[in-house]
């Protein structure tokens, strides 16, 4: 038994094992968690991710899109690109627009002066499979956004625990959180956010306008 990194329940189990890590299931919160005793050394972990195919182009589309739907009346907008670098070009597209996006990559520093403000929308674009610690994270994110701002997830969810097996996304051991519909479900219920699912492994969630998440000063990515 492990304690969920998402919602620290106990009531987990092991679910699935093979030669080089072992992984629990939360029936809490649904989360599929790798043990933290196979978690990749940094240095190694950063090397995997320095060496990944290049995503820009699909990031640079997320974004754009992003941004366009968050437009209506929110004119300027500050945003954040939370995990990945979106290249110059797309950068530039954005400010002629007259809005500001601030960028974090947690490979390159631990903390950020960007992790000090508050936002209108933040991107997170293939990076929620890599928090060692998503509870930490999401917290973070929530604590970014302004009342009313967007959090924009791209991950693969899963969606059949049966066929977990053949499911290829789990074989990059840098992805150590495995996400399920009924995973955001329990964290949008938790803190009355607004949830919407949309095609291509897309998740939006709006922070109600009334909340009474504040910032932590204290809180940092690990």
């Amino acid at each position: 038994m492990r304690r969920c990194p998402l919602c620290h329940s106990d009531n987990t189990n092991r679910f699935y094992a093979n030669k080089k890590r072992c992984l629990y299931h939360c029936h809490q919160c649904q989360l599929v968690f790798a043990d933290a005793n196979s978690h990749l050394p940094p240095s190694a972990e950063l090397q995997k991710y320095r060496l990944a195919s290049n995503k820009q182009k699909s990031l640079a589309r997320f974004m754009l899109d992003l941004v366009e739907q968050c437009e209506n009346g929110y004119t300027p907008l500050l945003g954040l690109n939370f995990g990945r670098t979106l290249d110059s070009k797309t950068l530039r597209k954005i400010t002629k627009k007259g809005h500001q996006l601030n960028q974090y990559d947690p490979s390159l520093a631990p903390w950020s002066s960007s992790l000090k403000q508050e936002y209108d929308f933040i991107c997170c674009y293939r990076v929620f499979e890599h928090f060692r610690f998503p509870y930490k994270e999401w917290q973070l994110l929530s604590q970014l956004l302004k009342p009313g701002g967007w959090l924009a997830i791209c991950s693969p969810l899963l969606s059949d625990l049966a066929a977990f097996d053949k499911w290829h996304h789990k074989n990059n051991l840098t992805h150590v959180s495995f996400y399920q519909q009924a995973t955001f479900e329990f964290l949008a219920n938790k803190h009355g956010f607004k949830l919407l699912f949309a095609a291509n492994d897309l998740i939006l969630v709006q922070k109600p306008s009334g909340s009474d998440i504040t910032r932590d000063q204290t809180s940092i990515v690990e």
